[in-house]
């Protein structure tokens, strides 16, 4: 890591483009003083700066080091090497990263922060076979440095979910779902799929799923490519595509494009379902042609949206 200030990343931060249909993402590298690289996609990130005094308060859950006044705003202050390295060497986590995501504010803790780079989605692939370690199961997605060297981008919204706890999936009043149709949802958070399935089996509705934006497009390929009876289309038994934003080698915003310029899924309504709640980040899915847009994780708000439009 370069050890470049947090001060002098930040002009990079707030002059981030808008990358959406790009099939690129921005990330922020950062190291927790174990050698290894880590990264976050910079649209999650607030701020970074020198951490401040963190007050101490009694039961926190592990991990939280307690908490901090930012703006006149209490938040929480984690440590991620707590998280992904517990028994190494405890770093200095001398700088913190704001982050905001999943309608929550934090700040992460870390040893330094270098820069941020561009990368294609494609060259984001998913960590199986590729990482060992304690730290595995927290790594949604692993890229390549020029130089060769691997850069781990953490499931921060796991970590999250550690820390605040899951929702728990409430019982949800449906009308009668047909026994003939399925929606189909894709998402590479575990916590997510989690909460998405939980939701579907409430509803009783049937589904298929996939882990990242390419292996959505080609599973949907393969459904759309099925020989249906006569007069009947795709629609009639797929009834809606969920998606998320970020996911390795395609990201929702390109699926959704995909999606919308094939004859074949029209009148299929597609549903973002992201961590990336702002207002920019609705606009850039309405841009692509999201029918609309749900913030994780919120599973009464998911199966208020998604009810309608299943036993439509």
């Amino acid at each position: 890591m370069s050890g470049k200030t947090p001060e002098n990343l930040l002009e990079s931060i707030d002059a981030r483009t808008k990358l959406a249909g790009s099939n690129k993402m921005e990330i922020l590298l950062f190291s927790l003083g174990t050698g290894e690289i880590f990264g976050i996609n910079v649209f999650k990130v607030r701020e970074v700066s020198q951490t401040p005094h963190i007050t101490k308060t009694p039961n926190m859950p592990v991990g939280v080091e307690g908490v901090i006044s930012l703006r006149g705003n209490i938040i929480p202050i984690i440590s991620l090497a707590k998280f992904v390295s517990p028994g190494a060497i405890k770093s200095s986590e001398q700088t913190m990263i704001v982050t905001e995501f999943s309608r929550h504010t934090q700040a992460f803790l870390v040893h330094d922060v270098d820069r941020i780079i561009r990368v294609d989605w494609d060259k984001v692939r998913s960590p199986e076979g590729v990482l060992a370690g304690g730290g595995q199961g927290l790594i949604t997605a692993v890229t390549e440095l020029p130089d060769g060297k691997l850069v781990s981008i953490l499931d921060v919204e796991q970590i999250l979910a550690s820390v605040i706890g899951e929702k728990v999936i409430p019982d949800v009043q449906v009308g009668e779902v047909r026994d003939d149709i399925y929606m189909f949802f894709c998402d590479d958070s575990v916590v997510a799929r989690r909460e998405i399935t939980g939701v579907l089996d409430k509803i009783g509705v049937k589904y298929h799923q996939a882990n990242n934006g390419k292996e959505a497009w080609d599973k949907l390929q393969n459904l759309a490519n099925r020989v249906f009876g006569e007069g009947e289309m795709l629609r009639d038994h797929l009834k809606l595509i969920l998606v998320d934003a970020e996911m390795p080698e395609m990201d929702g915003y390109v699926l959704t494009k995909n999606i919308k310029g094939d004859q074949r899924f029209r009148g299929i309504p597609v549903v973002m379902h992201s961590s990336l709640s702002s207002n920019a980040n609705r606009a850039m899915g309405s841009s692509v042609g999201v029918d609309a847009y749900v913030a994780k994780f919120d599973p009464v708000v998911l199966a208020e949206t998604i009810k309608p439009l299943l036993i439509n």
